[in-house]
């Protein structure tokens, strides 16, 4: 059997699972060759040069396919869920919640605004997609990819109507909303993680950390540099006068100017592709100001957290809040603060390798469709890249990096499982990169 053959067939097979929820046979015989299309090569991940490369006579049989709302493709995200968690779930995993932006030109399409677009570094037309990767090591699987509505959408009931945006998702929602949202659906469908990772965009919210805590989740996030804080032995004094709430014995400091005095000391995380990657961090147990509004539209303190600060070699520092244990180190804390960046190379491979941003339709349903298959695509790939791991057994002189905070037990694992791979791939040799693309016949 040649070399194609056995791709074609170890694709089917992994396939399996979710070709068994799909319902109609019509939709078990698309999905894979939309996959193919994905998966294959070429520059172009559209539906016209996707079907040209596939061999059939016209696209729009992957068009029906891919934007018709006649089906529900909920039992394919569930299973997606199913089979991150075999790749690299686990109280050692992490979540990482993010945005990517897909530049797109024209009104119509769904969601399409001028907003910050991280792909062009500026304001600019563009979809914004709330994205939630499950990572371990090095190794991320993304999970859910859900569009951001801006104002000019929600405000607009027709425009929503003509894209076929269904009538829950038109209520305005902001992007940490949306996170915490596909968050629950996540933990619904038995996904396991010990931490969540998010940026400043996501950190700064306080509605979205307490709505981490309600969860009694672990967590780390970015936060900006005038982030008020008070000292974590700050005691609420008993109104007096006309004051009717208590208040505290000290003013709530930035938390730039909180750590501007510590020591900063140099902490490596991990190795990288260019030798180790370090920075010098500072950090110090605080109570985060975004308790209860008292006087002059201050808040009470609210709950305890590391306040961690970052001196990158440029000169950049950058602030972050976390609600990891007290006693952790400030390595383990370096460790999973920049374990966040591992959703920037599976967006990287989403886009580049997969064609993320290469849908040309209109519609809601189409752009969730399409980013649903290329998150599968993603975690086929992901699969591969564990199984060779595991196939090419132990490294002896691969340094290992920073581990993320041990905030549960490690779970016991059988020898030889995927997961076992990840947690030591940094003392063992390193996973393999992503495949760029399966061969043209797949």
């Amino acid at each position: 059997m040649d070399r194609d053959r056995v791709g074609m067939d170890e694709l089917d097979t992994w396939l399996a699972p979710f070709l068994a929820v799909m319902g109609r046979k019509t939709r078990r015989t698309w999905a894979p060759l939309y996959l193919r299309g994905l998966l294959g090569p070429g520059d172009r991940k559209s539906l016209q040069p996707m079907a040209a490369r596939l061999g059939l006579s016209g696209h729009d049989q992957l068009q029906h396919f891919i934007a018709s709302p006649a089906w529900d493709d909920g039992p394919l995200w569930t299973e997606l869920a199913r089979q991150a968690d075999r790749l690299v779930g686990g109280p050692d995993a992490c979540l990482v919640i993010d945005d990517t932006a897909l530049p797109k030109k024209g009104t119509r399409s769904v969601g399409v605004a001028r907003q910050y677009c991280g792909a062009l570094g500026k304001q600019a037309n563009c979809q914004s997609l709330v994205s939630l990767t499950l990572a371990q090591g090095e190794v991320p699987v993304p999970v859910g990819l859900r569009l951001f509505l801006p104002e000019a959408w929600t405000r607009d009931p027709q425009r929503c109507g003509q894209a076929g945006v269904p009538e829950p998702a038109t209520v305005p929602r902001s992007k940490s909303e949306i996170a915490l949202c596909e968050l629950d659906r996540l933990r619904a469908e038995g996904l396991r993680f010990g931490t969540v990772l998010a940026d400043a965009g996501y950190g700064v919210s306080a509605a979205f950390r307490h709505g981490l805590d309600a969860r009694g989740l672990r967590w780390a996030v970015g936060i900006v540099r005038n982030q008020k804080v008070y000292a974590a032995d700050v005691q609420l004094v008993p109104p007096t006068g006309r004051a009717r709430k208590p208040s505290p014995d000290r003013e709530p400091r930035d938390a730039e100017a909180v750590l501007a005095d510590l020591t900063w000391r140099r902490v490596t995380w991990r190795q990288g592709t260019k030798g180790k990657l370090s920075a010098r961090f500072a950090a110090l147990r605080v109570r985060v100001g975004d308790g209860p509004v008292w006087g002059n539209n201050r808040h009470l303190p609210g709950e305890e957290a590391w306040l961690v600060g970052e001196w990158r070699s440029s000169g950049e520092r950058k602030y972050y809040l976390s609600n990891l244990p007290p006693g952790t180190s400030r390595r383990a804390l370096a460790g999973t603060i920049k374990a966040r960046w591992v959703c920037e190379q599976a967006h990287q491979q989403l886009k580049e390798e997969l064609g993320l941003d290469h849908f040309e339709g209109r519609s809601w349903t189409g752009l969730h469709r399409h980013a649903l298959m290329t998150c599968i695509a993603c975690a086929y790939l992901q699969h591969l890249r564990l199984a060779e791991h595991h196939r090419t057994g132990r490294g002896k002189n691969d340094d290992p990096p920073a581990e993320p905070a041990a905030v549960a037990q490690p779970a016991r694992r059988a020898a030889g499982h995927p997961r076992t791979a990840v947690r030591q791939a940094g003392s063992t040799r390193p996973v393999p990169p992503l495949p760029k693309a399966l061969p043209a016949t797949l």
